[in-house]
């Protein structure tokens, strides 16, 4: 692989004029930059990136920070962030949080010093004095954080409520809910409207925690019908405690959705893969991603200081897992 010093001798110039080109820094003659990219052309140099990164304090490179890469929802979310910012030139440093504050904070400091351009953070540990002094564009996705800081989230309180109105027009008069957990902001807009809406009908509020996760939603809803069997729907925060609670319905040998009716939310793909396939709020996730990485784009590449924050709905997906 050619090098810069050789670059220099076969044009006839200073490696510090060979620099000026590449970075476009300062003048140069026309026929002496014509004589280095040439050169350029003849050797197949292709410029240091991580120098170009140290010389122009950019490095046409962006962070993801994401709560949990094994949610099924996450990943089509990164999915969308990349087929934008690939073509724009950007690569994409995807970091697994576990929502842990101190992990999240560790990762924005070291990026920030490696000159990246920009965040899109899914988190609901970060604040604003956390982010205030990182002088590079953020976009918080899925979840906001702050109305300084730009975002893309949808309208989870009118979608639960849809979801909760939904099962009631089906004939449900026992609805449970399997909530997410209680620090985060989407599971908490999703019990509230759970919560509103039983008490607007006049119904008992039946709640398990189940942590957004397989497993638990599986065990959670054990406990809810058999401590409930009167239960005749359940509301799951997301899609992934959804297919718990099929398989725990499996296991009680409870029909669903003659015996009992399950509702998801998230839209995630593998809600067409159990039997009976899941009804759910349907999120627009790529969209959410690809408006997220549109957003920074935007504030890498033009308008680093405007902030925009979008608020999208969901759509019911009726499939055959409510009566």
């Amino acid at each position: 692989m050619a090098t810069i010093k050789e670059v220099a001798k076969k044009a006839g110039v200073s490696v510090a004029t060979v620099s000026r080109v590449i970075n476009n820094k300062g003048y140069v003659h026309e026929d002496t930059r014509k004589a280095v990219d040439q050169a350029i052309k003849d050797l197949g140099y292709k410029p240091n990136s991580v120098a170009r990164s140290l010389y122009k304090k950019t490095s046409k490179t962006i962070g993801f920070l994401i709560p949990d890469i094994t949610n099924p929802f996450f990943p089509q979310l990164v999915r969308a962030v990349e087929d934008v910012m690939y073509p724009a030139g950007y690569t994409t440093i995807l970091f697994n949080s576990d929502e842990n504050l101190a992990h999240e904070l560790e990762y924005i400091e070291k990026m920030t010093s490696k000159y990246i351009d920009g965040f899109i953070v899914v988190s609901n540990t970060l604040q604003w004095e956390h982010l205030q002094d990182v002088n590079v564009p953020i976009v918080a996705l899925d979840r906001h954080i702050d109305q300084r800081i730009s975002s893309i989230t949808v309208d989870n309180y009118d979608g639960a409520k849809k979801a909760i109105e939904y099962m009631l027009d089906r004939g449900c008069k026992q609805i449970a809910h399997l909530e997410g957990p209680e620090n985060v902001l989407t599971s908490m807009e999703r019990k509230r409207a759970y919560e509103d809406m039983m008490n607007q009908h006049g119904l008992p509020i039946l709640c398990h925690q189940g942590h957004y996760e397989l497993a638990r939603g599986m065990v959670s809803t054990m406990q809810l019908l058999s401590n409930n069997p009167k239960i005749d729907g359940l509301f799951a925060a997301n899609d992934v405690m959804a297919i718990g609670a099929l398989k725990a319905a499996t296991k009680l040998g409870i029909q669903v959705p003659k015996q009992l009716s399950i509702m998801g939310f998230d839209g995630v793909e593998w809600g067409t893969t159990v039997t009976p396939e899941l009804t759910t709020m349907e999120q627009p996730i790529y969209e959410m991603g690809k408006r997220a990485a549109e957003l920074l784009l935007m504030q890498i590449q033009d308008s680093p200081n405007k902030i925009e924050h979008h608020l999208l709905k969901t759509s019911l997906k009726v499939r055959q897992s409510v009566q």
